[in-house]
């Protein structure tokens, strides 16, 4: 049976059209084919590397930890003779989580000797190195100015921490009690008082054996800090 004449042409228009397009896509290959093939390589090279460093470093990170591991149960055990250098060589060459923690455990170990300029080194190593992540050295800051609070003036200790100790900071707690130790020492005991207080109702971010200081040393200075954790955990 005849086809009627518009089908006929719209499947002549058809035949035309697709055959146009294998005439484009072979234009297109041998102009541009190792072009192509070139990018579309490039791309499963990148892709594969990709795989191969994520594996290499999870495989990497858990050997560092286990060579972390290793040092700390050392140092539980008292070997502090086989913990320092199996420290330091993890602060060599682990990546910076763990190597600002092997520094930050050579300093705990040095103040155990009372070796406090050698801890205060080794903390300020930490604080001072921009390529360890910012609560490693904001911690190793505090580590270095506790150890070194009574052999440096209390402006010191005020203008090292005084980032540390805004409501919203996570070491408002720690840092704040050095801040108002250095105020108290330099005789300003209405900056002292005020510091107190605000520990006092910092919340959760402070600890509570911190805040209760906080409560009776701002008492103690006239300043009615009133410890508002406990109110906030009751609602």
């Amino acid at each position: 049976m005849a086809l009627p004449p518009g089908t006929t042409d719209e499947a002549f228009l058809r035949e035309v059209d697709e055959e146009y397009r294998r005439d484009q896509a072979m234009h297109i290959l041998r102009n541009y084919g190792r072009w192509i093939l070139g990018a579309v390589v490039l791309a499963l090279v990148a892709f594969a590397g990709w795989l191969y460093w994520q594996h290499y470093s999870e495989q990497k990170a858990g050997t560092q930890g286990e060579q972390y591991d290793a040092a700390m149960r050392l140092v539980e055990e008292g070997k502090t003779a086989q913990a320092n250098p199996a420290l330091d060589k993890i602060a060599a060459t682990s990546g910076e989580g763990y190597a600002a923690t092997a520094r930050l455990a050579e300093g705990s170990l040095l103040l155990q000797k009372n070796d406090i300029k050698g801890a205060a080194a080794k903390f300020a190593e930490v604080a001072n190195n921009a390529k360890f992540p910012q609560p490693y050295r904001d911690l190793a800051l505090i580590r270095q100015t506790a150890a070194e609070f009574d052999s440096v003036k209390p402006q010191v200790v005020i203008d090292r921490l005084k980032g540390l100790i805004n409501p919203n900071s996570p070491w408002l707690g720690t840092a704040g009690e050095l801040v108002a130790a250095a105020y108290l020492k330099a005789g300003n005991k209405a900056e002292a008082g005020r510091l107190y207080g605000q520990i006092a109702q910092g919340g959760e971010k402070v600890p509570e054996s911190i805040r209760q200081r906080a409560v009776q040393l701002a008492g103690v200075l006239g300043v009615d800090a009133i410890d508002q954790s406990k109110d906030t955990k009751a609602k």
